[in-house]
């Protein structure tokens, strides 16, 4: 059975109201959810600040590369405001060149203002000092740094590495005489300068600003950078984060849908297994193969399946043994009961008889001799028949029980009926009945020759006994596969056909009078079936045209075949 059958199943048996595949998918969806809350909340809420940290770092890093530069010319006794001049001096002569000459002039002797190379921002090549400008132009390009240098004792702008230069000069000697700040924030303070946040009325927006004087106490400064890209850029991480979090919320949903599928399906497959075994089903078992959680008691059920089914299936044999033993001991003794019934009804007719002629016979009643003679007759003749039944019974008794195996030899089945044929002569002739049989070819057959006659006499005696209209009885036999079927038909009434299936069982009569004209007791039929039991062999009765057919079935001799 598949996953899905499976799972079809269970849904169908009982309904997964708490299915556990929607509460790991619930449970993902609300982490995923909460932990994008989480991103999206600590980037609008300290995200910013961040920035602001890391851009307040940048500024002090800039101060301090830009005062290592210049107290390293102040230290060589250069002035600045000449270094600065002969440096633009210079860059501009390289300009100036050739194109090829210029490009192979300034790749020797003074970097591209307009790029920063590694070496640059190491701070030395081949032993030289960095160039003022190119420091400037280049925290002015990589963080959109604007920086002004201006000479403290003349006032005068030295460097500018942007077009707000005049601006930014006019307004850090406005910060040093203690004017100009508009919602100023300080964020950190040094001996020689600090580094706050400013309000710029022109552009109705904050910069943050680094302003005061290089380690010489000569050079000012001042370097401003906007925060509005700060504000941008939180912004634009939060709507970017915003977007990733939802296409990842909705491609985990898909994914964690499929994964909870192969996840739940061997669960579901226990779950179905676990439902018909509690319907003592026990020919299904767990499909799986994983050697895991799932699948460790999976085999565990497919063992506890099939040593529930060999017990449960001990027990049930057990009980159909117990049970057949309770239905045969009831059936035995009904069968004692009306066994007991069908003698007493059987033996009391001739014992009052025996009993009634007897006391007569003391009390005088026949002086004569033929009337004595009468009577010891009739005593002698219910004796025979008492001793007849008391035989037949304990014959019967013997087949059923198996005491008295068939003893089975090989002989002339045609022979052996001929011959009861002959012997009947005188009780056909009283019954004005006539018997035809036309003596075949030997059949030899394997059985027990004694017992074979029993049941051939058996048939005939109830046959000449009960003949009635043309009082014809005939005897045949027909060859079959591997048996004979021997027939004894007779003209008369038909057995009613409720009654049919009921001639082999003891003391059963017709006649339910159970009057003694024909004088039978009922086993003789009875007899008839223990010995085809015995002999594995079938017998039957058959309501014919004209008449009855009672018949029975041997063993034809291997050799004879």
């Amino acid at each position: 059975m598949t996953g899905r059958a499976m799972e079809r199943q269970i849904r169908s048996q009982r309904p997964l109201r708490h299915s556990l595949r929607r509460r790991i998918m619930a449970i993902f969806i609300g982490l995923m959810a909460v932990m994008m809350f989480a991103i999206w909340a600590i980037n609008n809420f300290w995200l910013e600040y961040y920035y602001m940290n890391q851009k307040l770092q940048m500024m002090e890093e800039a101060y301090e590369e830009l005062d290592r530069v210049v107290m390293a010319k102040v230290n060589a006794g250069e002035d600045i405001g000449d270094v600065i001049t002969a440096e633009m001096e210079q860059e501009w002569a390289l300009w100036k060149l050739p194109p090829k000459g210029a490009e192979r002039e300034k790749e020797e002797t003074m970097p591209d203002p307009r790029t920063v190379t590694e070496e640059e921002e190491s701070g030395t090549e081949d032993g030289e000092e960095d160039s003022l400008i190119t420091v400037l132009r280049s925290y002015g390009e990589k963080n959109n740094i604007t920086t002004v240098l201006i000479d403290s004792d003349t006032g005068k702008a030295l460097l500018s590495s942007g077009r707000e230069g005049d601006f930014l000069a006019q307004r850090v000697q406005q910060y040093v005489l203690g004017m100009g700040k508009m919602e100023s924030n300080v964020l950190a303070e040094h001996d020689n300068y600090l580094i706050e946040t400013n309000y710029d009325s022109r552009s109705h927006s904050s910069n943050m600003e680094s302003w005061g004087f290089f380690s010489d106490n000569r050079t000012l400064f001042i370097m401003s950078m906007p925060l509005a890209s700060i504000h941008d850029s939180v912004q634009l991480t939060n709507r970017f984060t915003t977007f990733v979090g939802i296409a990842v919320l909705i491609a985990g949903c898909i994914i964690m849908y499929f994964a909870t599928d192969r996840v739940t399906k061997p669960i579901l497959q226990l779950a179905a297994l676990s439902e018909r075994m509690s319907n003592l089903d026990f020919d299904v078992s767990y499909q799986g193969h994983a050697d895991d959680e799932i699948g460790i008691p999976g085999e565990s059920m497919n063992t506890l399946s099939g040593r529930l089914k060999e017990a449960i299936g001990a027990l049930q044999e057990a009980n159909r043994q117990l049970q057949h033993d309770i239905e045969e001991k009831i059936q035995i003794d009904e069968m004692r009961k009306e066994f007991i019934a069908n003698v007493s009804h059987e033996l009391k007719t001739p014992i009052a008889l025996i009993q009634g002629y007897a006391e007569g016979l003391t009390e005088g009643m026949c002086e004569d001799e033929e009337s004595r003679n009468y009577y010891c007759e009739v005593i002698m003749d219910e004796a025979s028949k008492m001793n007849k039944m008391v035989k037949q019974l304990l014959t019967l008794t013997a087949l059923e029980f198996g005491n008295d195996t068939p003893l089975i030899t090989t002989f002339d089945l045609c022979e052996l009926i001929q011959d009861l044929v002959n012997s009947s002569s005188i009780l056909l002739q009283q019954n004005e009945a006539t018997i035809s049989y036309e003596k075949s070819e030997p059949i030899y057959v394997s059985a027990d020759e004694f017992k074979l006659e029993e049941v051939i006499t058996n048939y005939l005696t109830n046959a000449i006994h009960h003949v009635d209209g043309e009082r014809i009885i005939r005897i045949t036999t027909k060859r079959q596969e591997d048996t004979v079927k021997v027939i004894v038909y007779n003209t008369g009434n038909h057995i009613p056909e409720e009654d049919l299936p009921n001639l082999w069982t003891k003391f059963y009569k017709v006649d339910k009078a159970r009057t003694r004209s024909y004088g039978g007791s009922g086993i003789g039929l009875s007899i008839v079936k223990a010995i085809m039991d015995a002999h594995h062999q079938q017998c039957g009765v058959e309501n014919v045209p004209g008449g009855v057919e009672f018949w029975f079935t041997v063993k034809v001799q291997e050799a004879d075949k």
